[in-house]
């Protein structure tokens, strides 16, 4: 059970190339296109909607570094909690709440995934994880990143972005779910190249707080 437990969450995270599954065949590539948009030029937003787009581009790359709680939806439907730091660029920390054992690390250019209980670490590099998308030094929603599908603002004044690499839509999508007022990331949802899905919400959100570099050493690795 362990063991599986560990697959689902690698699954979520990093994504299926952590298990030695690249995404390539055009089956894999197929299920994120579908999912998202089929026109290979990105959306066409409406005014209203670049606008949203454009200030949460602006909020992103204003990021520097953001401490907060998170609560984590496995693809099985597993929930799991914790605390996420973020100090751009390139580096993540995920310290899943006892009694897990899960410790997720981004760092140097890789992410690594770490169950301590069952001795097992996953690595993959950060460019090949959806999720590396958020954490780079400046990130643009055009050019070697495309909208596939934008949610405008609903009722509750939450709207989304979903994101992928122009290059290998097959490695997955990143949707950013922001508030609109006042501006801010409120949660993300990544979709694997086998069409799994991990959604992660935040609260206790803390932008610009000191984040210590010792917290993305990687002192479980050999």
């Amino acid at each position: 059970m362990k063991s599986i437990r560990l697959i689902t969450g690698c699954i979520g995270i990093l994504g299926m190339a952590c298990l030695g599954i690249t995404g390539s065949s055009n089956q894999a590539a197929a299920q994120v296109v579908v999912s998202t948009s089929s026109n290979n030029g990105g959306m066409q937003l409406s005014a209203q909607d670049q606008a949203l787009s454009n200030q949460a581009q602006t909020w992103i790359n204003k990021l520097t570094t953001l401490e907060a709680k998170f609560q984590q939806i496995a693809p099985d439907g597993q929930r799991s909690t914790g605390t996420v730091w973020i100090k751009k660029p390139g580096r993540i920390r995920f310290e899943y709440n006892k009694p897990s054992q899960l410790l997720l690390v981004a760092n140097d250019g890789k992410m690594v995934f770490h169950d301590s209980e069952v001795g097992q670490t996953t690595t993959i590099p950060l460019d090949q994880s959806p999720l590396g998308l958020l954490l780079k030094p400046q990130l643009s929603f055009s050019g070697d990143v495309t909208i596939t599908n934008f949610t405008p603002s609903n009722i509750n004044g939450l709207f989304q972005i979903t994101v992928v690499r122009t290059a290998s839509p097959s490695d997955g999508s990143l949707t950013l779910i922001f508030n609109q007022n006042p501006m801010m990331l409120k949660a993300w949802r990544v979709l694997d190249a086998q069409g799994r899905t991990t959604m992660v919400d935040l609260y206790d959100l803390q932008p610009g707080v000191s984040v210590k570099n010792k917290l993305f050493k990687m002192d479980f690795e050999d």
